[in-house]
């Protein structure tokens, strides 16, 4: 993973030492510019998904209901991803493609790294469709809309700060390992309490990690890479910031949704 090295200094000094001002400054916009493209189809193609998916899976029509969720009909389609085993498999696709990105990247063609952020977003998208089924739409609408403000203000800090976040991004990684683990005890506790609490940390050290992912980003960028390393770089900063998002979002919700009857 050296390429895509958070702390990558040293290339980002001697892209500063091999080219003028003028001509890093634009390479970086454009970089920078594709690491939010990336990410934006890729919430796009989620949300996309996620709807389709829940409005195949539910339905009013009684000819065609099979089952019942809380006081929402679903279709055979919608039992299946759902209420049967499959939502397991669902549920942990998104983390597969994660993990599988995480270590192939380097080995991977651009074109490839693409394809796999793309699979991985609609992935995604199939997992978070279930969210339609407990929260109101209102609820997800406002919640998508607070989040893409407060994500844009921190991405904005992280970019354009002075400040060495290394420490506090070393602190928010510690941090993270621990709500993992406390979220996964949780599901044996099922504490309502518990995991209000874990979705106000997890709010906490998303937001933090958003600041430290966009300057790491940014510090990846070197001027003389080639096209096909500035490509994975961009989709690679897209999944960190991607995934940083999805977590505020999922967050928020759960702080602030309503829930349908």
């Amino acid at each position: 993973m050296s390429d895509f090295d958070r702390n990558a200094t040293a290339k980002w000094g001697s892209g500063v030492s091999r080219a003028g001002a003028a001509e890093l400054d634009q390479g970086l916009r454009s970089y920078m510019l594709g690491v939010y493209n990336y990410m934006s189809v890729g919430l796009g193609l989620t949300g996309l998904v996620a709807l389709g998916a829940n409005m195949l899976a539910t339905t009013t029509d009684p000819s065609q209901m099979v089952a019942r969720m809380g006081g929402i009909g679903l279709t055979s389609f919608g039992q299946q991803i759902y209420g049967s085993p499959l939502k397991w498999v669902i549920m942990l696709l998104p983390l597969a493609f994660v993990f599988f990105f995480s270590f192939r990247i380097n080995k991977m063609a651009a074109s490839t790294a693409r394809n796999v952020f793309l699979l991985f977003a609609a992935a995604m998208g199939l997992s978070l469709s279930s969210i339609l089924l407990v929260y109101t739409g209102v609820s997800v609408t406002r919640a998508f809309f607070i989040t893409a403000a407060a994500f844009g203000g921190l991405s904005l800090y992280g970019y354009t700060t002075k400040r060495n976040l290394s420490a506090m991004g070393s602190f928010l990684v510690m941090g993270l390992i621990g709500l993992v683990i406390a979220s996964v005890v949780n599901i044996f506790l099922q504490s309502t309490a518990f995991q209000f609490a874990l979705s106000v940390l997890s709010v906490g050290i998303f937001a933090g990690l958003t600041a430290w992912d966009t300057q790491s980003i940014k510090e990846m960028y070197f001027v003389n890479d080639d096209a096909e390393t500035a490509t994975k770089k961009s989709v690679n900063g897209a999944l960190m910031l991607y995934l940083d998002f999805i977590n505020i979002f999922t967050s928020l919700l759960n702080l602030t949704g309503s829930r349908n009857n």
